[in-house]
């Protein structure tokens, strides 16, 4: 494995630089058990817990259910893409 040095060293991005930079923006959040839910990201914690604002449940990519504003367990994610 190539080793990185200097400047590309602090280059690299980490867990939390990419969740700033997904806050007040859409993102889809995919679940343990295949749930897909989409919505603004405003707030996260060191465990990964997710605020998320006019969230939406989807079901094969389409709204199947607006749930509002939820709280997701950090836990139950499997990933944070942007939308």
């Amino acid at each position: 494995m190539e080793e990185m040095k200097g400047d590309e060293m602090n280059e690299q991005k980490k867990p939390f630089d990419l969740l700033n930079s997904a806050l007040n923006n859409t993102v889809i959040i995919g679940m343990k058990g295949g749930i897909q839910m989409r919505g603004v990201m405003v707030a996260y914690d060191i465990h990964m817990n997710l605020v998320l604002e006019k969230a939406e449940l989807l079901v094969d990519g389409e709204v199947k259910k607006g749930l509002g504003n939820v709280l997701v367990r950090g836990d139950s994610v499997v990933y944070i893409s942007p939308s």
